[in-house]
């Protein structure tokens, strides 16, 4: 394997005081009694790892490596990375095909959009599940994420001169999410930014940000795609251009992961790598644009913080961005895991974990009364709909509806 461990920046595995804060906040702590939690999966186990590769533990394969450990750290201990670089670094046992299909998201969506009609009736088939669970390892329980029959890519192709009358820009990494399953996001996205005065560009030679390939151990693979992405946003940021995303995780994959758990500089672009939702409710509070809202526009939202969202620190944004709709009730949750973390949920052997700890997150919901979730995470929303029946959406999506074009487009100087 051409990947490196040994080039990786040491972790600060010596600054944890052994409080066991991190384990409180553990998700799977809680449900699964076979994962040693955070603390010893981490930095009591790496001193041990260090000293000796046996002792790893093959149940750190549990961790959904949310970060929530990191994020309650009073250390600022990257109790995560150690966990996801011991896995990379110790855990020999080969990738299955089934995590190996979970995991190209690219390869897979290419291949799905092409015969989507097909694909989405065959997922849906009980036989299928039932046979994607016996031979593959794919929860027969788990409802399959729909593809799309014209790729977000496509419709950019298409719009591209239509983006060329504006005097600002942005580059859009619109992941793999919105260009195989939901293209309307990227469309919300690119309608928003053109009523506040800026054109959107495709960033280029875009990748898969990576996170499933390191959830699965393909850091080869990871590799390749964030040097292919950091090259992309190296030409657009080189124009002046920031770059944007619709996804939390995309964007902390890029900012955080790239560096710790790849190995990879990024430097020169991280500060200009945002969340899209960060960027508009940054740039609404500096009153360099303003959004106009319709008056028949109503609605009772929750907002769900995502797991990486929490670690960002970015739920304000998303959270002013929905409370400046006038006529939207929003009553944002308390932060928990949902308990999907990608790949993982979709697992046979952790389907039963996945719903537990989203157990606590949907009653929650089922008791806010809410006509629509708001979330920043797509596998977020694929768990909660799933496990709520109701219906969720980013919030670039839920302002996108309540926006009042013409208006804001006027109220911004544009015709």
């Amino acid at each position: 394997m051409d990947y490196q461990i040994e080039n990786i920046s040491p972790n600060n595995l010596e600054d944890c005081t052994k409080c066991t804060i991190c384990t409180v906040y553990c998700p799977v702590s809680a449900v699964n009694p076979d994962y040693p939690g955070p603390k010893k999966a981490g930095p009591d186990g790496e001193r041990y790892r260090l000293k000796n590769a046996s002792f790893y533990d093959k149940a750190l394969k549990f961790c959904l490596n949310c970060k929530r450990c990191e994020v309650s750290c009073p250390s600022n201990v990257r109790i995560g990375d150690i966990i996801q670089m011991a896995r990379l670094k110790y855990d020999t046992r080969p990738v299955s095909l089934r995590d190996k299909m979970l995991a190209n998201t690219d390869f897979m969506g290419t291949l799905a959009t092409k015969f989507s009609p097909i694909v989405n009736t065959t997922l849906k088939m009980p036989v299928t599940k039932r046979l994607l669970h016996m031979t593959m390892g794919i929860d027969r329980h788990r409802i399959m994420p729909r593809y799309t029959s014209e790729t977000f890519d496509d419709w950019m192709k298409k719009i591209a001169p239509s983006q060329d009358v504006f005097k600002n820009f942005v580059a859009y990494f619109h992941g793999c999410f919105v260009n195989y399953n939901n293209p309307k996001l990227g469309k919300d996205f690119v309608h928003i930014m053109n009523a506040i005065g800026y054109g959107v560009k495709p960033l280029g030679k875009e990748r898969c940000c990576g996170v499933a390939k390191i959830a699965n151990k393909l850091i080869s693979e990871a590799r390749r795609d964030a040097k292919t992405n950091i090259r992309s946003m190296e030409t657009a940021m080189a124009k002046g251009w920031n770059v944007l995303a619709t996804s939390s995780t995309c964007v902390f994959t890029m900012r955080e992961e790239y560096p710790h758990l790849l190995g990879i500089d990024n430097t020169a672009v991280r500060n200009n790598i945002s969340l899209a939702t960060t960027f508009i409710n940054k740039l609404v509070s500096d009153a360099k644009v303003k959004l106009v809202f319709r008056d028949d526009f109503k609605a009772r939202i929750c907002y769900h913080t995502p797991c990486h969202m929490q670690k960002l620190g970015w739920k304000i944004h998303s959270v002013s961005l929905l409370n400046m709709i006038p006529r939207v009730t929003l009553v944002p949750l308390e932060s928990m895991c949902c308990g999907m973390a990608g790949t993982y949920g979709f697992k046979k052997e952790n389907y039963e974990f996945s719903q537990a700890i989203g157990q606590d997150l949907f009653d929650n919901i089922y008791r806010a009364g809410a006509d629509i979730v708001a979330t920043d995470c797509e596998t977020c929303k694929w768990q909660i709909e799933a496990n709520t029946g109701m219906r969720v959406e980013n919030p670039i999506t839920i302002v996108a509806e309540a926006l009042d074009w013409e208006a804001t487009r006027k109220a911004n100087g544009l015709t």
